[in-house]
């Protein structure tokens, strides 16, 4: 396997382990991207954008649940300077979302995936998941799961509509706009909520792993056991995404949740100012308690009303998560540095940001990965990374020197 790129000697073992994931772990095209003090030591990719065609240093993909942290940065923006207020309520800002026992749900509780919605009950029409006013109109009509902040539960698609619409409707434009005029335009980002046609020759297409070898985890049987249960809508009421998640059509849609388009290059930049006081070069791109907010804890749980197994969230990120006791913990646990925030997606996509370290980082990929959470591809290629900084163990559920 010819690795392309760039690593710096320091990070070899990352470069190791990356080529392992090709000849072991059963990659087919991916890249990483490490930065340190916003400076790049990883840039690395390899193998097959599609049957026949090489993953190029451009090549892009559909990252799922990564694109939630692009969401969230976006809020985190408007909280910065002021326009989005953390405890209001949302209907200060979209009094529809009132309805139906919402009427205390506040900005806080949208961002850690306790506000209620989780899922849609009513049936999504097929492409339903491509019309932005028919979703956040629905969310808005939906009754909560349950009332508002008295538990979370992990809103996997419909976290980009209920922040994409508080962020529409407080910024006048669209989550997609928005992200790319304040977020991917000044970081110089490879990363689109809403592909634009010109790009759609750069995306590698998405392999999905073989059901036969999936491990039963309590979330998987849930949607067998059950299927008006919120792991089962979550997971199958989409209007038949999951099927179309390579046309056209699902790339241009602007769906914060889990069709954003980037590669690693992309997620570790954008969280590179988010590992240095929120600097970008010579400018301050948002502010330093900016980042002990996203940095922080804000909720966790033994069992997630949705993914039935224990979280840990700051407001719009994920923590370390260390679920490696668990029957399936391989595929269930992303473990990170102590004060590390970012965002897994589906398949085993991540980007992350480590103010402590000084780190940014991420990695993608085309061949999913069993489960909700980090696998063995992804999370190798982290702890290579912080060995390689001096970190020493993690058995404490976190990365320490």
């Amino acid at each position: 396997m010819d690795i392309n790129g760039v690593c710096e000697p320091a990070f070899s073992e990352v470069e190791a382990a990356f080529r392992d994931n090709f000849s072991r772990g059963g990659e087919l095209g991916a890249s990483v991207h490490v930065t340190v003090e916003g400076q790049t030591v990883v840039d690395l990719w390899a193998g097959d954008a599609a049957p026949g065609k090489p993953w190029e240093a451009d090549t892009v993909s559909v990252v799922f649940s990564c694109t939630k942290a692009a969401v969230a940065l976006a809020a985190h923006l408007l909280i910065d300077r002021g326009e989005l207020e953390l405890d209001a309520p949302m209907s200060r800002y979209w009094p529809e979302f009132a309805q139906n026992g919402k009427a205390g749900a506040t900005v806080r509780m949208a961002l850690d995936h306790a506000v209620g919605v989780p899922a849609l009950r009513d049936p999504v029409a097929p492409g339903g998941f491509f019309d932005w006013d028919q979703m956040v109109d629905d969310l808005a009509r939906t009754k909560p799961f349950w009332e508002p902040g008295t538990r979370n539960g992990y809103h996997m698609i419909t976290f980009g509509w209920v922040i994409g619409e508080l962020i529409r409707r407080v910024s006048g434009k669209g989550l997609g706009e928005f992200f790319a005029q304040e977020i991917a335009n000044p970081l110089n980002l490879d990363f689109w909520i809403g592909l634009p046609d010109s790009v759609e020759t750069r995306v590698a297409p998405v392999q999905f792993p073989s059901r036969r070898d999936a491990p039963t985890t309590e979330f998987t049987q849930a949607i067998v056991d059950d299927r008006g249960s919120i792991q089962a809508l979550a997971w199958l009421n989409s209007g038949g995404y999951l099927e179309d998640v390579d046309a056209p059509a699902a790339h241009r849609a602007q769906i914060g949740g889990a069709g954003g388009i980037a590669n690693a290059r992309a997620l570790a930049r954008m969280f590179a100012p988010l590992a240095n006081d929120g600097r970008h070069g010579q400018t301050q791109f948002i502010g330093e308690r900016a980042i002990t907010r996203m940095s922080t804890t804000s909720v966790a749980t033994h069992q997630d009303a949705t993914l039935l197994l224990p979280t840990k969230f700051a407001l719009g990120f994920m923590k370390s998560m260390d679920n490696r006791a668990r029957p399936n913990g391989a595929i269930e646990s992303v473990i990170l540095g102590q004060n590390a925030f970012g965002h897994v997606g589906a398949g085993g996509s991540l980007g992350f940001a480590d103010p402590d370290a000084r780190l940014s980082f991420g990695y993608t990929m085309n061949q999913m990965g069993h489960g909700i959470l980090l696998n063995q591809r992804g999370q190798t290629l982290v702890d290579a990374t912080y060995r390689a900084m001096g970190y020493t163990d993690n058995s404490a559920g976190c990365w320490v020197k």
